[in-house]
């Protein structure tokens, strides 16, 4: 026995202090249950040659650790039990001093930040809480990088208990808790979570080492390397420990349970009784180091990001929040000048970010070499933030070019792991350089002027807006008719762009096929608005928003269809701010169902054709099948790689339509390219800007492809269906 387990081992039961042996003790009878199982423990430790000795060790054990007058008997332990315990104590309260001085100065940040409405629909901020914070579902979208981030947040997860156990041990090694630290299968638990820790550690080592995206590029990557040595400290540290305690027979449960820890005990046997205290002891301190130091790091989003995705949007993706011009002038808010006008949220974002360059990898600006990256946007505003700089954030932090590099595409938004919303911070900044300091690109000025004077940003007149429908025998609903069934809103683009025009020409006939009551506003339909908010004027957006809502409320219309995905979001998600409730239908959408129920009938050809997904279509508002329904309809469907919610932007959102790419290449010319590649003889869209965009680029690359709105494919092929059947 002296061979396998060394001389003057210790006995487990002596010298315990009366609230660590309390601890194991309860809820048990310390004569009988608890010491059958350490009976078990042992002999499948000692096997058949050393039972008789573990009998007479165990029938020792029996005996009471109190006296009849329910007395502790103190042992030679006791004092340094004592010891123990103060410095714990005394490490305890360092540490929780000083990450409580941080958070709280944190909070207080948070607290100092614009109010902004974010405590409502609590069942969705717990659905999302669930799915993307505990479920992963967003890293899991990159599945190796995913498993990797995943093994090791839900191994954490899993061996928080361990950071309890590991400080009752820190003070008493005989001591832990019994509905956990005396439990077998939870040791089988932790030995199995904790080598996943070790391998999601091991593999974020390889990405970051030898891979090397470059998503990466601009992050902090020591900071990175050293909260990665941290994690692994604490793991190999708990291991350690526990196979210590396996070899010192210090274990309430078999040690077969934790099948890792007991082979690592034959190999530290010879120093376990040194082993035990400097594993268990350098466990606690290095997650006492780690607490402190999360919240003077980058990674701070390991404390805030779950509160950042339980504080994310509830509501449409495509909405903006609007300024609030009723309040006194003192109190109206103009975008984000400074750090300090930030809303908490926004605040709570820059807090949030990991660093992990999801939305970098994205951004159709950052791939077409402009100055915007979404990641490094967040992480200057989070240093700006952070410092208690009172400088203007642009271009102090942030420069002009990376505000008006954004096309509000939504990529960002999407990827982002721990729900930062990029696209709110662009357009704050925009709104304070637009309405306080009137500091824009030339050529934004002019639309922003033709908006403001035209009600379009073509700058045409309003009587001009008919032009498309001439000999159509399109109704134009007038004041005090009866109104249709379905209000067809054409927008700017197909009224006054040659190119968008064929869409609108093509959905009337359509509907006209199909028979639907249908009928236009004519002269009486102004700009949505869109151009000039997402430009950041948010006063011309409320009036004409305004002006429209009037109009439409006065109207009676219930329905509405529209061929334009930016008229789609703006009439269905941001006119409810302002009055305008309405069921708005994207073209596609309402085509598709008509198709669906018999009333249009097309006859595919063989034309292969591959459709691009418009990002406030398919990604702002999650309209992907229908327009997909329609090519399989007219065609033969072969997809992009970035298809979907992953498309790839046309280069015409955030009002980017109407302004010069001075920098990098053009991101028109960058999709035509993929389309090129994809083989197919027709570029299919939904939207009229991507129709102009792109056939642009189409033209700009000297690609033989030709550019559609699917409605003139669906219109295409249902006279082909007439006429064969002629």
């Amino acid at each position: 026995m002296e061979t396998a387990y060394g001389p003057g081992r210790p006995d487990r039961n002596q010298g315990r202090a009366g609230g660590l042996h309390r601890v194991r003790h309860l809820g048990s009878d310390p004569a009988h249950g608890r010491l059958e199982g350490r009976q078990t423990n042992r002999r499948h430790q000692l096997g058949s040659a050393g039972a008789a000795d573990a009998e007479r060790r165990l029938h020792r054990d029996r005996r009471p650790q109190r006296d009849r007058a329910g007395h502790l008997r103190r042992g030679p332990q006791t004092q340094v039990i004592v010891i123990q315990a103060i410095a714990l104590a005394i490490a305890l309260v360092l540490a929780g001093a000083l990450f409580t001085r941080r958070a709280w100065s944190l909070y207080r940040l948070l607290r100092s930040g614009k109010p902004v409405a974010r405590f409502d629909n609590v069942p969705a901020r717990a659905r999302a809480e669930a799915i993307v914070v505990i479920g992963q579902s967003k890293l899991l979208q990159r599945l190796l990088p995913g498993l990797m981030h995943a093994a090791i947040f839900w191994g954490f997860l899993v061996l928080l208990p361990t950071i309890v156990i590991a400080m009752i041990g820190a003070v008493d090694p005989h001591s832990t808790l019994p509905w956990l630290g005396a439990q077998g299968w939870y040791a089988l638990v932790v030995d199995v979570f904790a080598v996943l820790v070790l391998i999601g550690v091991i593999t974020a080592f390889v990405i970051r080492k030898f891979q090397r995206p470059a998503r990466f590029q601009g992050s902090h990557l020591g900071e990175a390397d050293l909260i990665l040595a941290l994690i692994a400290g604490i793991v190999c540290t708990l291991l350690l420990w526990h196979a210590s305690q396996i070899a010192l027979r210090l274990n309430d449960y078999p040690a077969q349970w934790a099948p890792i820890s007991s082979a690592l005990s034959h190999l530290v046997a010879p120093a376990a009784p040194a082993l035990e205290r400097v594993a268990v002891w350098t466990h606690v301190l290095i997650i006492l180091s780690f607490l402190v130091y999360l919240p003077y790091s980058k990674h701070l989003h390991i404390l805030v990001a779950a509160f950042n995705v339980y504080f994310g949007r509830t509501r449409s993706r495509g909405r903006i929040e609007p300024i609030d011009f009723e309040k006194p002038e003192a109190e109206v808010r103009f975008g984000s000048a400074r750090a300090a006008d930030m809303t908490w949220k926004q605040m709570l974002d820059t807090m949030s970010c990991t660093e992990c360059g999801r939305c970098q990898d994205v951004c159709p600006a950052y791939a077409t070499g402009k100055a915007l990256s979404p990641k490094l946007l967040i992480m200057a505003m989070r240093d700006h933030l952070v410092s208690g700089a009172t400088t203007a954030i642009v271009p102090n932090a942030v420069t002009d070019d990376i505000v008006w590099d954004c096309v509000t595409c939504g990529a960002c938004v999407r990827e982002c792991p721990v729900g930062i919303e990029h696209i709110d911070h662009v357009i704050d900044l925009r709104r304070n350089l637009v309405m306080v300091e009137s500091r824009f690109p030339e050529e934004a000025g002019t639309m922003l002027r033709d908006v403001d004077r035209t009600s379009n940003p073509w700058g045409k007149p309003q009587a001009d807006r008919l032009q498309w429908a001439e000999g159509l025998g399109v109704r134009v609903l007038q004041p005090g008719e009866r109104p249709p069934e379905v209000l067809f809103w054409v927008g700017c683009a197909p009224a006054f762009d040659e190119r968008a025009r064929r869409a609108a020409i093509s959905t009337a006939k359509l509907l006209q096929m199909a028979g639907v009551d249908f009928a236009i506003l004519g002269q009486r339909e102004s700009c949505t608005g869109d151009p000039a908010r997402r430009m950041g004027d948010e006063y011309t957006f409320q009036r004409l928003a305004g002006e429209n809502v009037a109009t439409l409320n006065g109207a009676g219309v219930k329905t509405i269809v529209t061929t334009c995905p930016h008229c789609f979001n703006t009439l269905g998600n941001e006119y409810a701010d302002f009055g305008g409730t309405y069921e708005v239908v994207h073209h596609t959408q309402f085509l598709a169902d008509l198709v669906h129920q018999g009333k249009l009938s097309p006859m595919p050809s063989e034309r292969t054709i591959t459709y691009h997904d418009s990002c406030y279509l398919a990604r702002h508002n999650d309209v992907r099948e229908a327009p997909r329904e329609l090519v399989s309809a007219v065609g033969q469907a072969v997809e992009m790689p970035r298809n979907r919610e992953r498309t790839f932007c046309c280069g015409a959102g955030g009002a980017r339509m109407w302004m010069e790419e001075k920098r990098g290449r053009p991101i028109n010319q960058e999709r035509v390219r993929e389309a090129v590649e994809t083989g197919a003889e027709t570029l299919a869209v939904a939207c009229p800007f991507c129709t102009v965009m792109l056939d642009d680029g189409v033209r700009e690359t000297g690609s033989k492809m030709q550019v559609f709105d699917l409605a003139t494919l669906l219109a295409e092929a249902v006279e082909r269906r007439r006429a064969m059947a002629t």
